[in-house]
């Protein structure tokens, strides 16, 4: 082989390795947080069988959740659309796609969708076994 052209391959072959080397591992820290997103402090670790549930939520838009609580820490990632968080008093924060929320315990509050387009969450909920994600506000 032509001493050019077996330099040539070898520089294509070492661009071509060091193309297929892996991107590395990148981490980011999205929310981490001892209270959730009104203010409020996050109780302990209740004792008891632990359960972790990850749920993935769509709000069609102008949708609203009816008034309810969490027995159990849970934070939630908006993948897309926007969610808006409202607390019994009122309070509200908005959150866009993104944005991770870490939710109130045992507070009454909703969400809603103000946004044009549906609204995908994923929320994570760190409970027991037999206790319920969500409590609805009985009516009146």
């Amino acid at each position: 082989m032509h001493p050019r052209l077996l330099l040539g391959a070898l520089v294509l072959l070492a661009g071509l390795a060091q193309a297929a080397e892996p991107e590395p591992l990148t981490a980011q820290v999205l929310r981490q947080a001892t209270s959730a997103w009104d203010g409020s402090p996050l109780p302990p670790y209740p004792a008891g069988t632990p359960q972790v549930t990850v749920l993935r939520i769509t709000l069609p838009p102008g949708h609203a959740v009816p008034l309810h609580r969490h027995p159990a820490i849970n934070a939630g990632y908006v993948v897309s659309g926007e969610l808006t968080i409202v607390n019994e008093a009122g309070r509200s924060q908005r959150f866009t796609a993104g944005e991770a929320a870490i939710e109130t315990v045992d507070q009454w509050h909703y969400g809603r969708n103000d946004g044009t387009e549906p609204t995908v969450l994923i929320v994570f909920y760190a409970g027991l076994a037999d206790q319920p994600l969500s409590v609805p506000r009985p009516a009146p």
